[in-house]
């Protein structure tokens, strides 16, 4: 049994991820040894991380409840990548930077507040299942933000993008709620 208490307004368990359609109908696949990160807008350093470096970086393990807006919810999720804080440590963003934009290889984005990134867990994944990530869950990396609805953790990651000014992406451009939190139900505008 899980406790009742994980599972937002709403929502109903899955006992594995379900694999969500890319924008462009179309799973990318990206061989690692062309993956690269980008980070740049607002920092004090823009990088580019290649798949190699990627790995250099400090690997955690996770195990989340990952909720998608359509309903289903998985929990125990087991993931593993880098936290969100390495990226920080790296670009070092500038007092200016409140947005970050999550930049994918199928054209998707995605906006978070730069302060929930930092006061959340949040993560970019290599592993799911301690597996690779599989095409159709968004791999090689994507990026994983537990405490929003699953739109929020990018698929197919490409680059992130500090900004001082919000900037709705895909989804939030297109009638989505601009934050996401599966416990208020902000599904929609």
């Amino acid at each position: 049994m899980f406790n009742k208490d994980r599972l937002p307004p709403g929502q109903h368990t899955v006992a594995r991820m379900v694999a969500m359609p890319p924008i462009t109908g179309e799973y990318p696949h990206i061989k690692k040894k062309e993956w690269k990160l980008r980070v740049y807008g607002e920092v004090e350093k823009e990088t580019t991380i290649d798949w190699q470096e990627f790995f250099g970086l400090p690997q955690k393990e996770y195990k989340i409840d990952f909720h998608c807006v359509t309903r289903w919810s998985r929990l125990d999720q087991e993931f593993s990548g880098v936290d969100f804080a390495e990226i920080l440590k790296i670009a070092r963003p500038k007092s200016s930077a409140r947005h970050v934009i999550f930049e994918c290889f199928d054209g998707y984005t995605t906006n978070v507040p730069l302060k929930e990134l930092k006061s959340n867990t949040a993560f970019i994944a290599t592993k799911m299942d301690d597996q690779e990530i599989e095409d159709k869950f968004g791999g090689p990396a994507r990026a994983v933000i537990p405490h929003l609805y699953a739109w929020k953790s990018a698929k197919f990651l490409k680059s992130i993008r500090f900004e001082k000014k919000d900037e709705p992406g895909f989804w939030e451009s297109r009638g989505y709620h601009n934050h996401g939190d599966p416990w208020k139900e902000e599904r929609y505008s």
